[in-house]
C-alpha cells in the first residue's frame, strides 16, 4: 500500500531530532532492503523532492529547528519521495498564516500538476480551496458535491453550508462573508 498512496498527518512526528534530509529519506522505506540501504535511484528521488520543495537551505536542520510551514515542506517532501500516484494530506495548511498557507497550497498544485500525481487534501479553508483547486469534493450534512470550482459556485453548491444569518457566500467574488 506504501507503494501506492502516501500520507501526510497533521500529527507531530515522532522524533525531532532528524535533519530534515533524514525525515524525506524515510519516504523511500517502501522500497529499501532488508537493513534500509538507499540505492542511487532513491537518492535522486530524495534530492528531487528536496529541490521540488524547495529545502536545499534546511535539509541538514533538525526537525525541532524548524517552522511548522518548513516541517509541512518537509512533511511533504517524505510523501513526495515516497513516489506514489496519490498523495493524502490531512489539512496541510493548519497552524499556519494566510501567506504560508497559500504557499503550501500552490506548491501541491504545482506538484500535482508537474508531477501528474492526484494530491487530495481535506480543508476547511474554503476560500482558498476555490481558488487553488482543480476540482472540489464538497461534504454537507445532506448533500455532497464534486467538480470544478467554477461549476460548483454555478450550482450553488457552497450556498448553504453555513446558517445564512451568519455566513453567506457571494458568487460574484468567490467568497463567504461574514453577517453582522
Amino acid at each position: 500500500m506504501a507503494t501506492l498512496v502516501s500520507i501526510v498527518l497533521t500529527e507531530p512526528i515522532a522524533s525531532k531530532n532528524l535533519t530534515a534530509l533524514q525525515l524525506i529519506s524515510l519516504g523511500r522505506h517502501p522500497y529499501t532492503n532488508w537493513i534500509g540501504a538507499l540505492s542511487a535511484e532513491d537518492q535522486s528521488k530524495i534530492l528531487k523532492a528536496v529541490e521540488m520543495l524547495e529545502l536545499e537551505s534546511l535539509q541538514n536542520a533538525k526537525c525541532y529547528e524548524l517552522s511548522d510551514g518548513q516541517l509541512q515542506k518537509v512533511m511533504i517532501a517524505r510523501a513526495l519521495a515516497q513516489d506514489t500516484k496519490i498523495i493524502l494530506l490531512d489539512e496541510p495548511t493548519t497552524h499556519l498564516d494566510l501567506f504560508h498557507k497559500v504557499h503550501i497550497l500552490k506548491l501541491l498544485q504545482r506538484i500535482a500538476h508537474d508531477t501528474n500525481k492526484v494530491v487530495l487534501y481535506t480543508t476547511h479553508e474554503i476560500d482558498l480551496a476555490i481558488q487553488l483547486c482543480d476540482k472540489i469534493f464538497i461534504m454537507n450534512k445532506d448533500t455532497n458535491n464534486f467538480g470544478a470550482p467554477c461549476e460548483l459556485i454555478r450550482n450553488k453548491s457552497f450556498e448553504d453550508l453555513f446558517p445564512k444569518d451568519t455566513i453567506t457566500f457571494n458568487p460574484e467574488t468567490g467568497s463567504f462573508k461574514i453577517n453582522k
